[in-house]
């Protein structure tokens, strides 16, 4: 289902806020800091521009507007405030506000929003006798009350700290109240990468390339999942190259000690629910990852079985995508996700959380209800260059936070071993 909006998607805004506040540090801009807040700081999926908040004195307020808005990739000045400008680029719009120093943690929460969220905090703070508005805390008769950071603003409202990614005001805030707020995965979990794409198939970087930068950041596995040979892939991996990709792969592994290598592959689901590769093939794979990229004119029924009968395979070990959406562009299909979890956890198949641009599927409200299903997640950054993968990740890290996933709902929180027991467990055989 087309979306019908002028929203942008966040991978689109992340990097216009990135730029902005890139120009703006190197025009000498006067901020004691500049960051993003708004839907780009929550990983909103679609968002309607970029906001960024600018730390800075009274003294130093107009110089930094006025700078911010004569910046070489500023088209035009859309509006403007005595604390606020608006202004358009080649890429989107773009606003950036000001607050003082003593006061920032209480206009990040405000910037960062959602205008749900504050206005719950709003109504909290009044029962404390503080007023809560335009970026500002204060007490009645309208003394300001110092909130340097955002901890202290929460703690002041009597609140444990709330993580911007929840900011959606439905019911954090009383899970805040009644001490029930998840601990949230985070970057530091994430062991290893399960889906990244190579020269064998669409992607720019060679396998050595992609494994060396994802051992630079960090990881302790990677599985290399190309693309299969019917699917709408630019370029894909043929059934009779498999041998000789994994050749390469057992090349790299010997040249890339400390980061262990899976043979993977993202199979195709066919219109029929049969995979792309025959179970032959697929035997000889680490890892199973299985894609639906082309609805081929059916329903949501119908393209929900295809899923249910790959799930059942007993070679399938990941689905990806599932909604095989595009956020700004496009919801994606119409699925039954009670079904798609109930089946997953009954076969012991796991369903991932893609952290690319043109993905972030499943979003937030579908992961929380998978996680609430007792589904197994995997956060993967399907990253088809090497230079983006940390990027990508973070994005999957952050739509999964916005679905109060926590790391022991996560496969690729697991050392190398339980990643392969996983496998092994469906597969019906013990682990290599």
């Amino acid at each position: 289902m087309a979306l019908k909006n002028s929203r942008i998607p966040l991978g689109r805004a992340d990097m216009l806020a990135s730029m902005a506040v890139r120009e703006a540090h190197q025009a000498g801009l006067p901020a004691d800091d500049i960051v993003p807040v708004g839907g780009v700081r929550r990983y909103a999926p679609a968002v309607d521009g970029a906001v960024l908040l600018a730390v800075t004195d009274d003294a130093r307020r107009e110089e930094f507007l006025a700078g911010f808005a004569r910046l070489a990739f500023v088209r035009s000045v859309v509006g403007s405030s005595a604390s606020s400008v608006r202004v358009s680029t080649d890429r989107g719009l773009v606003e950036v506000h000001v607050s003082r120093p003593e006061t920032a943690g209480a206009a990040l929460v405000w910037h960062t929003g959602t205008r749900r969220h504050t206005k719950w905090l709003q109504a909290r703070a009044e029962t404390l006798g503080l007023q809560f508005a335009h970026g500002r805390l204060e007490r009645t008769g309208g003394i300001p009350v110092l909130v340097p950071d955002e901890q202290t603003f929460y703690r002041l409202l009597d609140l444990p700290y709330i993580a911007p990614e929840l900011r959606e005001g439905e019911d954090e805030v009383d899970a805040a109240d009644g001490g029930r707020l998840p601990s949230l995965v985070t970057t530091l979990h994430i062991r290893g990468d399960l889906h990244m794409h190579t020269t064998w198939s669409d992607g720019r970087d060679s396998i050595m390339h992609m494994v060396l930068s994802s051992r630079q950041l960090g990881y302790e596995y990677v599985a290399i999942t190309d693309h299969s040979e019917r699917s709408w892939a630019s370029r894909k991996l043929l059934s009779l190259e498999v041998p000789l990709q994994r050749e390469e792969i057992d090349t790299v592994r010997s040249h890339a000690p400390g980061i262990e290598i899976l043979h993977g592959v993202e199979v195709d689901i066919m219109p029929d629910g049969s995979l792309d590769f025959n179970d032959e093939t697929l035997e000889g794979f680490d890892i199973v990852l299985a894609s639906l990229h082309d609805a081929n004119g059916q329903d949501g029924r119908r393209l929900t079985d295809r899923y249910l009968q790959a799930m059942r395979h007993p070679l399938v070990n990941v689905i990806t995508h599932p909604a095989n959406r595009s956020p700004a562009l496009s919801d994606g299909y119409e699925l039954d996700f009670d079904r798609l979890f109930e089946v997953a956890v009954e076969t012991g198949t796991a369903m991932e959380i893609d952290g690319a641009p043109g993905h972030l599927d499943m979003d937030g409200r579908v992961a929380r209800r998978a996680a609430d299903a007792g589904v197994t997640i995997v956060i993967n950054s399907d990253c088809h260059r090497a230079e983006a993968l940390g990027r990508q990740m973070s994005f999957g890290i952050g739509t999964a936070r916005r679905g109060w996933v926590g790391p022991e709902q996560v496969l690729n929180t697991r050392g190398i071993d339980g990643v392969r027991q996983f496998v092994a467990r469906k597969r019906g055989r013990s682990a290599r």
